[in-house]
């Protein structure tokens, strides 16, 4: 929260010119004791002390202070304080990572035990599992950089790759972080939003100091360095690269916690900048405050019978009555108690408590009913709203209306790179299907699902033999599993990384 304060404003900035009314109320009907002088009054001082009841006695609060406190606490609230923007319900809500790993022969140096590399990989391992949900890539680098995972949200994928990551498999020694960072900004640039970058590595060639400063043409990810080395290692190249992020690998999870500060600062600062977002009113956390305040006017000596009317005065005058039943109605708006539901994943519900068409469209989107969701986007005359009822429909396989939605997002607004992208994978879908389709019309589809065909054309009539495994045979244990797993998964990155890099040679 404290990295968005710097977004913090108010979406409804006049209503706090109420702060000087209520101010001023509570100056002119706040009560001020005088004592009076017992000269004036004409009676000794002696005798004034003895009948003065409630001598050196004050009262510290009275009713007008809960009243004005409540009041300004209203007035800030239908101001409306912001300092997030809402995220797209249509795409993930946390930030995309793509981790570039340095896998060379310094990194098995052992003065990390087990090594440095080991101790990386723990870290990268624990990172993704807190980060459940949130989507993560992973670079693999020494003379060459290689893209060993694409952005996903399955912890299972990166595992066993992580574990199949040696020296040994990497095809050209060295130490090239300028190609890890062009194939990290590649990975990134698939998402929907802007993520960071995470370098995890024991040292920095100075001279990649250069590309990881260079000017892009669109606005660069956050760069942070994970430093797999002990402390006695110094990097002061990195200081040399500007907003760059250097965390030291702790013992504990104080490191994974300042890189996820770090990937969510990033974050807010990409959704703040998104336009097409708009800002989450935060004014109904400072009603419940307000509601306990009133309470105190049912103390004896407390009620206020002109603040009862105020109140009574504000209620009628609150915008459009809440459709829920039950005294939630009081304190919030059919939006806001749409809004609660959304976030406390009762899709369902929240989209019929939202009377804003673009969230009740979002929350049925969110809870399956897509059918549902793409009827309502269909009455909004937006690209945005036309672009979810593309998505709607390609969820309900829909392929047709979808292309047709993505369609009137790009007329709507031809600057629109999503709604551009969409529509091919949308159009590509419809024509594979109509292409399987005429396919199995004219019967060159060949095989059915259930047939069963022996291709045995060059020795018509021999005898064909099938062996099946034994089902007797001893079960692989789960150790022996994972060991096969390790050193064909090595075998596998090592042919793929050398395939790749006589490609690219060529």
């Amino acid at each position: 929260m404290m990295e968005s304060l710097e977004y913090f404003h108010f979406l409804r900035p006049l209503w706090l010119l109420a702060l000087p009314a209520i101010a001023l109320l509570w100056y002119r009907i706040r009560p001020k004791r005088e004592a009076a002088d017992p000269d004036s009054i004409g009676i000794a001082r002696h005798l004034a002390d003895a009948l003065r009841v409630g001598q050196g006695e004050s009262r510290k609060l009275y009713p007008i202070d809960g009243v004005a406190l409540a009041g300004a606490l209203l007035a800030i609230a239908a101001a409306g304080p912001a300092w997030t923007r809402l995220p797209n319900p249509l795409v993930a809500e946390t930030a995309p990572l793509v981790v570039a790993l340095k896998v060379t022969e310094s990194m098995e140096t052992p003065d990390l035990a087990p090594s440095r590399l080991e101790r990386a990989r723990f870290k990268i391992l624990d990172l993704i599992g807190t980060r459940a949900g949130a989507r993560t890539g992973l670079v693999a680098y020494a003379g060459s950089a290689h893209q060993v995972a694409p952005l996903t949200e399955d912890p299972n994928i990166l595992r066993p790759l992580l574990e199949g990551l040696t020296p040994q498999v990497m095809p050209v020694p060295g130490d090239d972080a300028s190609a890890a960072l062009e194939k990290a900004l590649i990975l990134t640039e698939t998402a929907e939003t802007q993520g960071a970058v995470l370098f995890v590595l024991d040292d920095l060639n100075p001279a990649d100091v250069a590309a990881f400063s260079a000017p892009r043409d669109t606005p660069r990810p956050p760069v942070v360095f994970l430093i797999t080395a002990p402390d006695s290692v110094a990097l002061p190249q990195l200081d040399r690269i500007p907003g760059a992020s250097v965390v030291r690998i702790t013992p504990d999870d104080s490191d994974i916690e300042q890189i996820e500060r770090s990937v969510r600062s990033a974050h807010a600062a990409a959704l703040a900048a998104d336009e097409r977002l708009a800002w989450d009113d935060r004014g109904w956390m400072l009603l419940w405050p307000a509601a306990l305040l009133t309470l105190v006017w049912f103390r004896q000596g407390w009620t206020m019978r002109w603040s009862v009317v105020w109140l009574m005065a504000a209620i009628t005058t609150l915008p459009a009555p809440a459709r829920a039943e039950g005294w939630v109605d009081w304190f919030l708006t059919p939006d806001q108690q749409g809004r609660l539901a959304y976030e406390d994943k009762k899709f369902s519900q929240a989209g019929e408590l939202f009377e804003d068409p673009m969230w009740a469209g979002y929350a049925k989107y969110r809870a399956g009913e897509y059918e549902d969701a793409a009827a309502i986007f269909a009455r909004i005359d937006t690209a945005e709203a036309a672009f979810a009822q593309g998505m709607a429909h390609i969820r309900s396989r829909g392929y047709r209306a979808g292309v047709a939605a993505f369609e009137t997002a790009l007329v709507r607004q031809p600057d629109f790179p999503e709604a551009e992208r969409n529509l091919q994978i949308a159009q590509a879908i419809v024509d594979y299907v109509e292409q399987a389709r005429e396919q199995s019309d004219t019967g060159e589809s060949g095989i059915g699902a259930d047939e069963i065909v022996f291709d045995n054309e060059s020795g018509r009539g021999a005898e064909t033999q099938i062996e099946a495994p034994q089902q007797d045979a001893a079960p692989v244990t789960a150790d022996q599993w994972l060991r096969s797993i390790d050193t064909e998964m090595g075998d596998f990155l090592r042919s793929r990384f050398l395939l790749e890099n006589a490609g690219g040679a060529q």
